[in-house]
């Protein structure tokens, strides 16, 4: 299936935020952030994949596009290593083949070779039955990691994202530590 038009769009995002219970525009802080998800990640985009899910809701056929990002690094919560797959709906198999999504992050954000910080959560269907670590808050959940000055800095996004500002790296690592410590640990974790 070809998406190619307004209604087709439109009739795309129905039915992804219809599969997806955490696709939701919400103002988060970090401590909203930490408290919502199950790890933040520092580390390299060592992979980018696009993919179709296919599905049948009552009697038609259900195409969703997914990316999966496979980020190497460490867990900003816990310090240890940690290579995790991270997934947010939208994406594009070849020019003619997937779907856009407006929250998804910018192509910039997402290239083999960034530095990221990506906060997650399981999520047990993110549309045909896809379960998946989902890229918390869509592109309000992936930030970049430059250097500047020496300093590894971590990008901030504006008001109303987990990052307003942008971070020291090692004050940002601190913090979610922090937080990470004084949430509450629910049952399976």
């Amino acid at each position: 299936m070809v998406f190619h038009t307004p209604r087709a769009y439109a009739a795309l995002a129905v039915v992804v935020l219809a599969g997806m219970a955490v696709a939701q525009i919400v103002r988060l802080d970090l401590p909203q952030m930490v408290a919502s998800t199950d790890d933040a990640v520092l580390g390299t985009i060592k992979a980018a994949k696009v993919f179709r899910t296919d599905g049948d809701k009552a009697g038609q056929v259900q195409e969703l596009y997914f990316t999966t990002l496979t980020i190497e690094g460490r867990s900003l919560s816990s310090d240890g290593p940690l290579t995790v797959d991270v997934t947010f709906p939208g994406g594009m198999i070849s020019p003619k083949q997937g779907a856009y999504n407006s929250e998804a992050p910018a192509a910039a954000d997402i290239q083999v070779g960034n530095r990221v910080v990506a906060f997650f959560k399981h999520v047990d269907d993110l549309g045909n039955g896809l379960s998946a670590n989902a890229l918390y808050a869509s592109h309000g959940g992936l930030y970049r990691v430059f250097t500047q000055r020496g300093d590894e800095i971590v990008q901030g996004r504006g008001n109303g994202y987990a990052l307003a500002g942008n971070w020291r790296l090692a004050d940002l690592d601190q913090e979610i530590t922090r937080l990470a410590g004084s949430r509450p640990r629910t049952e399976g974790k």
